[in-house]
């Protein structure tokens, strides 16, 4: 009898396992943009998506930002850090358009770090400049003037799903392809029950690729951009229209500084 009572006495007590409840992640739609209240335009930082470059910190060793994958030809987000395959390409969708006429001080200078000034598209801010011996085209005051042409896009994941949102700023080298996405992009028509009509620009998606350029001063990556196909289903487009609707509203900001802290977004001779 001792025995038995020992015995009982001994036995491991299987635990059973404690339920989870599973969550539903639509239950939190009800507290949709709780605890964003007081973020602005001026509290985010519009990532860029960026080509680099032999001379792009991410692929120098020993510098801060390097990242022990990143090679020249790739793009990088500027905020996250996360690299995409220049060869294979990345899918976007172009959200909006906007084109500036920005003004710089030379690098070097105290106030180089960021644009000292900006024009809209329809500024006569070229006609006060001259072209430079560096083919810059500069002020009286000795700055320079850089056409800038902003696509806003809403970076698509391989499931087809809206996943960042980001600016390409092109210029120099790469203004023949911003125009030529343009093109692109004003030439797109679909048939619809009143005949054939240009489809919103948010409704499309393209494929961002990176090739390597050359001329007689050197060698460089850009862009090349291809048409892919419309967006494939309902959840893309609303994100896409949602944030054309912000960047149309002017609440998506672009901090050219944070983008390239040498003025010099192309890398390349021009």
């Amino acid at each position: 009898m001792a025995q038995a009572q020992a015995k009982q006495t001994t036995a491991v007590v299987e635990k059973k396992p404690t339920a989870v409840p599973s969550l539903d992640i639509s239950s939190f739609e009800e507290h949709a943009g709780a605890g964003a209240e007081n973020i602005t335009s001026k509290d985010v930082s519009l990532p860029f998506l960026k080509i680099l470059t032999n001379n792009s910190p991410q692929v120098t060793q020993g510098d801060s930002k390097f990242i022990e994958n990143a090679r020249p030809g790739q793009v990088i987000n500027t905020v996250l850090n996360k690299l995409y395959n220049g060869r294979e390409g990345f899918k976007v969708v172009p959200c909006f358009y906007k084109f500036e006429y920005v003004e710089w001080a030379d690098r070097g200078k105290a106030d180089s770090l960021a644009p000292v000034n900006s024009y809209p598209a329809d500024s006569d801010i070229m006609t006060k400049t001259k072209r430079g011996d560096d083919r810059k085209d500069r002020l009286d005051n000795g700055n320079y003037i850089e056409p800038t042409h902003y696509h806003y896009v809403l970076i698509v994941d391989e499931n087809d799903q809206p996943s960042e949102t980001a600016v390409i700023v092109m210029k120099a080298t790469q203004a023949k392809k911003s125009k030529k996405w343009n093109s692109m992009m004003l030439s797109q028509r679909r048939k619809g029950k009143n005949g054939f009509f240009q489809p919103p620009t948010w409704s499309q998606i393209y494929l961002m690729k990176t090739m390597l350029e050359k001329n007689n001063l050197g060698s460089w990556f850009g862009w090349e951009v291809e048409h892919f196909s419309d967006i494939p289903n309902a959840t893309l487009l609303e994100g896409a229209k949602a944030f054309y609707e912000t960047c149309r509203k002017g609440m998506a900001k672009v901090n050219l500084s944070a983008e390239d802290e040498n003025n010099n977004t192309e890398a390349a001779p021009f």
